[in-house]
């Protein structure tokens, strides 16, 4: 059984991981932050699609804003 855990621990150390050990030993900053800086990108990306359809829902007059819209409220 316990080789059946060291076989995950293989894939992920060796496997999956492998290429952040590149990023660990690069000596730039903005290289070693190179992933968190696309997912910061498409993070705000997909924020400021969010808000422009909430834009067009509001400007349409869809949305229900009274108080009673929920039957908990």
């Amino acid at each position: 059984m316990s080789k059946f855990w060291y076989g995950i621990e293989d894939l992920f150390v060796n496997g999956l991981f492998a290429p952040y050990d590149f990023f660990r030993f690069v000596e730039s900053w903005w290289a070693s932050n190179s992933v968190n800086w696309i997912f910061a990108v498409i993070g705000f990306i997909a924020m400021v699609y969010w808000m422009k359809e909430l834009k067009i829902f509001n400007d349409n007059g869809e949305e229900d804003k009274s108080i009673s819209s929920h039957s908990y409220l």
